[in-house]
């Protein structure tokens, strides 16, 4: 017997609780939801979105950065030309810094296809590239003698390894998470844009709303006396 007040206590709450939902429905202003909705529009329009377009940027930064490295590296082995015949026309795998070179040349293209042209919302793409590159790296490594050649036998493999990591990082912690969030808020705005043309179907103008003036307190006992004192007196 005691169980029925609390059960109507809890429908009481649940039912309060639901109120204010009711209440920001009826409380949304169409004119912010459609300039909300404007501005995803305008988004969407855009073609890529700002998180997405630097990630793009910073592919091209690995690539720019992987190539100085490199062509600094040919300077110090005693000129780009003879280093460059010797590192291309007589490739060696155990010596030659050409194929790291290669390798973000074949990141920056995979990248920059499937997530700046075809705009990819997948991850697919960049565990492909960078299971590749970390696969190649530590293959030669193991293999290859690049740390008996100086300092960028170190500086290339870590600096290639470390950048394809930081853009797995970036889209899958960032730029992915980030367009969902947009995407989820444009289509609550879209619903709430639509319960509020349901739930006011016309705008009415201000003309159809007037309010009568109002009365100043004490206005008939002023005119009454003001007939009182037109009177004649006899």
């Amino acid at each position: 017997m005691n169980r029925m007040p609390g059960d109507a206590e809890n429908a009481h709450s649940s039912s309060v609780e639901s109120c204010p939902s009711l209440r920001d429905v009826h409380s949304i202003n169409p004119a912010q939801l459609m300039a909300r909705i404007e501005s995803y529009e305008g988004r969407e329009k855009k073609g890529i979105s700002d998180v997405r377009r630097t990630f793009c940027l910073f592919v091209t930064f690995d690539l720019l950065f992987i190539t100085l490295l490199w062509i600094i590296e040919l300077n110090v082995k005693g000129g780009i030309e003879t280093t460059l015949e010797k590192e291309v026309l007589h490739y060696d795998y155990s010596s030659s810094y050409f194929d790291i070179f290669l390798l973000a040349v074949f990141r920056f293209k995979v990248l920059i296809l499937a997530y700046a042209m075809c705009r990819l919302r997948h991850w697919w793409a960049i565990a492909f590239t960078t299971a590749v590159t970390s696969a190649f790296l530590l293959a030669k490594v193991i293999i290859s003698q690049l740390f008996s050649q100086g300092a960028f036998g170190y500086v290339l493999p870590i600096i290639s390894f470390i950048l394809a990591w930081i853009e797995t990082w970036f889209l899958d912690f960032k730029v992915l998470p980030q367009e969902a969030e947009e995407e989820n808020r444009f289509l609550i705005a879209q619903d709430a844009s639509e319960r509020a043309a349901l739930l006011h179907p016309g705008v009415l103008s201000d003309g159809q709303f007037y309010s009568p003036p109002e009365s100043v307190a004490g206005s008939d006992e002023d005119s009454e006396e003001k007939q009182d004192s037109e009177k004649p007196i006899v």
